[in-house]
């Protein structure tokens, strides 16, 4: 998952990305409010930490324009500023999550969890796809009961497809949540790392493939009962 945190507090911002990166989220910082806002307005983030207190243009401003201008990702805003008239203001321009400073990394990131389910159609911890489960908690996999090991971009993938299952994850929409920087479209990165999510997916040779390759378009991981359906279907 990719983060977006504008914070213009570089030890707080530093201490919120180190944080978010032992989580393995992709982490991008922006220490301005007008940065923050051309970031988020170029890039797809699964959630923004937003500041209040910005230079340049405050977390309100920023919040404000982006409901203006259709983008509905969710924003959790951060501030020193705990009075319950800030807090209406922030959640009435859209925010979804309210979180005053100080704060613990613990909290902070729990309430994240919360807000990315909500968005998502996954609403739980625990991402499911037949024998396969991914503990966003603990930030553990496990098939059959057997522990996957998975390396920070192998995690993110295969998150990015177990949260859009039965669903096709198009190779940008890939790149964009798992790399905070640009690939040459002909790069066989995302094919790379597919290939050895794979390998430790199906550890056993007996074990069904989980995720199906579309040819020119990306990836998508299914349950059974999808892959049944569309049998009978043809």
């Amino acid at each position: 998952m990719r983060i977006l945190v504008v914070e213009d507090e570089k030890k707080v911002a530093n201490f919120i990305k180190h944080g978010l990166e032992e989580e393995r989220y992709i982490v991008d910082v922006a220490n301005d409010g007008e940065k923050g806002l051309e970031m988020a307005m170029n890039n797809e983030y699964d959630a923004i930490l937003l500041d209040v207190m910005l230079p340049g243009r405050d977390g309100f401003k920023v919040l404000q324009e982006l409901r203006n201008a259709g983008i509905s990702t969710p924003v959790m805003m951060l501030t020193a500023r705990g009075a319950t008239e800030d807090r209406v203001l922030g959640l009435d321009l859209g925010a979804d999550d309210y979180l005053p400073k100080p704060f613990s990394f613990e909290e902070l990131a729990a309430r994240l969890r919360s807000i990315l389910r909500r968005s998502s159609t996954e609403k739980t911890t625990k991402l499911k796809c037949q024998d396969l489960v991914l503990d966003t908690v603990s930030h553990l996999a496990y098939r059959g009961g057997k522990e996957i090991e998975l390396t920070t971009k192998e995690y993110a993938i295969l998150e990015c497809l177990l949260r859009n299952k039965n669903r096709i994850v198009s190779r940008s929409n890939i790149l964009q949540h798992v790399w905070k920087h640009s690939f040459d479209p002909e790069s066989n990165i995302i094919d790379v790392y597919i290939k050895r999510l794979r390998e430790k997916l199906e550890f056993d040779p007996s074990l069904p493939p989980l995720i199906q390759s579309i040819r020119g378009v990306g990836y998508r991981i299914r349950e059974t009962s999808q892959i049944n359906q569309e049998n009978e279907q043809q």
